[in-house]
């Protein structure tokens, strides 16, 4: 057998063993209730596998950070259990907190301390020996780009450092798992592509599993290895970015028709490649199989009866087009009040 086809089996080989290895994360039946009419996370079940980037992904409200406070032992569950790098997150709290990092959605760093000291501060309340805790202090800053600014109190940094900083505080006791809520919340684009560098870093060179909490789409989606959909307590889907995409069945069509007098859906189910049609106010969402090819039929099917198309925008499938499909509702991200974000593209209707 040659050189290769012995990686190719190896690579085979591997991948078999992870997928039957024990789940680094293992949440069963999982609850937590406030009181009788606020049921923050509601009876779910996942599992994921060491190495992956499990990203949570759901709108405000949706129940990620309660099941992260539960994960790493900030809160107790109301029923239901979750075994951490193998050990009871109730029985084994003390085991649980020794293999986990955890990067908070606030801030958690001192800013009147420089970088460094937070990072000592934060080994020694994590029992690392002073001497192991000044060796990774220094390569967790050098890994994060911040041994330019290590004395440089903390109070002084943008907020792409500060975050920068709170991921480096999270590795400081080289964890089995990294949990990070909301890592990039509010941060620019730009600042947020450089946090999410050093994130698909620490899976590379480290072999730890992340567990994110995001509602920016386009992140879980460039990101992830697997995602799990979370709204009002509940999972929804759970799958890698391809899978969850290839639930759609094909592209969606958004068409806007302009004194219409009559439901055209009828007539635009009976075009070829159109699969569904619905229809919501004034405007029809269409899933077709070869979306810039049905369009221009629909185009013509509607003209045909005499209506003008306002709009008509083809959707390639995206994690936003699989939550309004498997949930009715747009997906809201922070602050936006807006609906869906269609990573489409307008046809020129001459």
């Amino acid at each position: 057998m040659s050189s290769g086809s012995n990686t190719t089996q190896k690579h085979s080989n591997q991948q078999t063993a992870v997928h039957k290895s024990q789940p680094i994360v293992d949440i069963v039946n999982l609850s937590k209730v406030y009181k009788p009419d606020f049921i923050a996370v509601d009876n779910i079940s996942l599992q994921v596998y060491e190495g992956e980037i499990f990203g949570f992904l759901g709108p405000n409200g949706a129940g990620k950070t309660t099941t992260i406070s539960i994960l790493t032992t900030l809160l107790s569950p109301t029923s239901g259990s979750a075994k951490v790098a193998g050990y009871d997150i109730r029985k084994n709290s003390s085991e649980v907190r020794r293999r986990i990092g955890v990067v908070q959605q606030d801030n958690t760093t001192d800013k009147h301390l420089t970088a460094y000291e937070n990072l000592i501060l934060t080994a020694r309340l994590q029992g690392v020996p002073i001497d192991l805790s000044q060796k990774r202090a220094r390569e967790l800053l050098e890994l994060v780009e911040l041994s330019d600014v290590t004395n440089r109190k903390v109070e002084n940094y943008s907020g792409g450092m500060r975050r920068r900083l709170e991921i480096a505080c999270g590795l400081i006791n080289r964890p089995r798992v990294l949990f990070l809520d909301e890592p990039t919340l509010g941060l620019d684009v730009q600042t947020r592509s450089a946090i999410w560098k050093y994130v698909k870093k620490l899976k590379e060179e480290n072999l730890m599993t992340l567990f994110l909490t995001t509602h920016y789409m386009e992140e879980a989606d460039s990101l992830c290895d697997k995602i799990a959909i979370i709204d009002h307590g509940h999972i929804i889907t759970v799958g890698s970015p391809a899978e969850l995409k290839s639930k759609l069945g094909g592209d969606i069509i958004e068409l806007g028709v302009k004194g219409e007098n009559e439901d055209l859906s009828e007539i635009i189910t009976k075009i070829p490649m159109i699969k569904s049609v619905t229809k919501e106010a004034s405007l029809y969402r269409i899933k077709a199989e070869n979306g810039d090819e049905a369009a221009l039929s629909i185009i013509d099917a509607v003209r045909s009866k005499g209506y003008y198309v306002t709009k008509i925008l083809v959707n390639k499938p995206s994690l936003s087009e699989v939550y309004l499909e498997l949930t009715g509702e747009a997906f809201r991200e922070e602050g936006s009040g807006k609906g869906p974000q269609f990573f489409g593209k307008n046809l020129n209707l001459g």
